[in-house]
């Protein structure tokens, strides 16, 4: 995978990112703690804020799905919530490459060739008009997504135009501080990633989302301080139905979407986190 590639894939994955035990068997995870649909939105805009990908995916299932999607993805069927980002299929391949021993190395030489002293501009702009179009017309996506989505593509897309991404300074370090983060997860093959488990699996990938946003900071890129801001309010309610508006700055660009929620079992869940889970169990069954 070029350099590229894997930097046009970070991109596209921090923007959708917002909507953004180990082998042993562990204990039952508690019950979602939100009593309303506006809390359960910023329950689990907290888990992303504090970099807990477990947290968030225990919260935004019910309990018996959760234990479902476990299972796949010990199976090797799936790695809900982390397929939901695009070019997910490749993540294991990035990670062995973040993870070889000569990764810095290869890495940099990489960027000289490909990136140092460059503006990524006019290829920002492409992948910006391709990924809206994409999520506009074609994919699997909700009406809300297809709301939402082009807006964070946008605002992601405007970043990256003026970013300085042809930094060879920040992008040596960049690459330190991704690589050491893979090493420490351990997460370079399918294999790796059906053996941690969902639970074990995702709180090694919070270290990474941490190391992630770390170098998107000195990008001059602050997810932390962006989602802090986000006012979450109740829109309308009618029975088990919810929908809920979200306002926020992203990257500098205003952000105002709403995303609908459903009562289970007492407690609300985001529409669309719900049917991608389902989705994801749904295919392991009939996996062969």
């Amino acid at each position: 995978m070029g350099i590229r590639t894997l930097a046009a894939g970070f991109v596209l994955a921090v923007a959708i990112a917002p909507m953004l035990g180990a082998c042993r068997r562990e204990a039952p995870a508690p019950e979602p703690q939100a009593a309303t649909p506006a809390e359960t939105v910023r329950l689990l805009t907290g888990h992303l804020i504090d970099d807990d990908l477990d947290a968030f995916a225990r919260d935004a299932v019910p309990p018996a799905l959760h234990a479902r999607l476990d299972a796949a993805w010990r199976a090797g069927h799936t790695r809900w919530p982390l397929d939901q980002l695009p070019f997910a299929e490749h993540l294991p391949r990035a990670m062995a490459a973040l993870s070889a021993p000569d990764a810095e190395r290869t890495l940099l030489q990489g960027f000289d060739r490909q990136l140092a002293n460059q503006s990524l501009a006019q290829a920002a702009e492409f992948l910006t008009v391709f990924a809206v179009q994409y999520i506009t017309q074609q994919g699997d996506f909700s009406v809300s997504e297809r709301e939402h989505y082009p807006m964070l593509v946008q605002a992601i897309g405007n970043w990256a135009r003026g970013a300085p991404i042809g930094d060879r300074v920040r992008a040596k370090a960049a690459i330190d501080t991704m690589t050491a983060a893979a090493r420490d997860a351990a997460l370079d093959s399918d294999a790796a990633f059906a053996k941690a488990g969902m639970q074990d699996g995702l709180r090694r990938m919070s270290q990474v989302l941490v190391a992630g946003k770390t170098v998107l900071a000195s990008y001059g890129l602050d997810l932390y301080a962006d989602l802090r801001g986000m006012d979450v309010q109740l829109q309308s309610q009618t029975g088990d139905i919810a929908r809920v508006r979200m306002r926020y700055t992203l990257a500098g660009t205003p952000i105002d979407a709403i995303v609908q929620l459903e009562r289970r079992d007492g407690h609300w869940y985001v529409s669309d986190f719900l049917r991608h889970a389902e989705d994801a169990v749904a295919g392991a069954g009939s996996a062969p």
